[in-house]
C-alpha cells in the first residue's frame, strides 16, 4: 500500500460527493418514488457499474488522452447533457399517467447510462481517487471497494427518501408535480453541464 492513499480523506470526499444532489440521485429518488424502496434496489447495482466503469476509463484512457485532445472532455460532458435532457423529457411525459398505468420512465438502461455520464466521476477520477490507482492494482481495488462500501448505502437512502414521498408519508408533497419537478432539476443539471462546457 502506499502513503498516497489517505483513507480519511478519500472516504470523506467519496460521501460528500455521493450525498450531493446530482443527476444520478435525482433518478435514484425517482425510481424510489416509482417502485418503493425495494423495487428500486436493483438499480443500485446499475449505479455502482457506471461509475466504476466511468471512473476507471476516465483514469486509464480519458485523462491522458484528454491532455492532448482537449475535445474528448467537451465531447463527455456535452453528451451527458443531451442524455439529461433525453430523461428529463421521459420523466415529465410519463408523470401524469403512472399512477393508472404503472408505466416507468426510469429503467435500468437509463440510470447506468446516466451515471456513466456522469460529470461527478470525471471529478472522481481525476480528483478524489489516488493518482497511481491507474497504476497500482492494489490501491485501485481498495479505492474501489471503499468507494462501493460508501455508494450502497446512500443510493439506498436516495431511493428510501423517493418511497417516503410515495407512500404518503410526506402528504403535503403531489406525486405528479414532484416527478415534474425531478424532470426540471434534471434540465437544470443539464444546462449547468452545457454551461460549464461551452461558455
Amino acid at each position: 500500500m502506499t502513503s498516497d492513499f489517505n483513507f480519511p480523506i478519500f472516504a470523506m470526499s467519496t460521501a460528500v460527493i455521493l450525498l450531493t444532489p446530482g443527476p444520478t440521485n435525482t433518478l435514484l429518488a425517482a425510481v424510489g418514488l416509482e417502485r418503493g424502496a425495494r423495487g428500486a434496489l436493483p438499480l443500485i447495482a446499475c449505479e455502482l457499474f457506471g461509475y466504476l466503469i466511468a471512473i476507471s476509463v476516465w483514469g486509464a484512457v480519458l485523462a491522458p488522452l484528454q491532455s492532448s485532445y482537449p475535445w474528448v472532455a467537451i465531447l463527455v460532458r456535452a453528451a451527458s447533457s443531451l442524455y439529461l435532457v433525453y430523461i428529463a423529457v421521459m420523466v415529465w411525459r410519463t408523470a401524469s399517467v403512472q399512477a393508472t398505468s404503472g408505466q416507468r420512465s426510469i429503467g435500468s438502461r437509463a440510470l447506468f447510462v446516466a451515471t456513466l455520464l456522469n460529470p461527478k466521476a470525471l471529478l472522481f477520477s481525476s480528483a478524489i481517487f489516488p493518482i497511481v490507482a491507474s497504476d497500482n492494482m492494489q490501491v485501485y481495488l481498495t479505492a474501489t471497494a471503499l468507494f462501493s462500501c460508501l455508494l450502497i448505502p446512500i443510493g439506498i437512502a436516495w431511493t428510501m427518501f423517493g418511497a417516503a414521498l410515495a407512500n404518503g408519508r410526506l402528504k403535503f408533497v403531489d406525486r405528479v408535480k414532484l416527478q415534474r419537478a425531478t424532470a426540471l432539476v434534471l434540465c437544470a443539471f443539464s444546462a449547468s453541464i452545457a454551461w460549464a462546457t461551452f461558455r
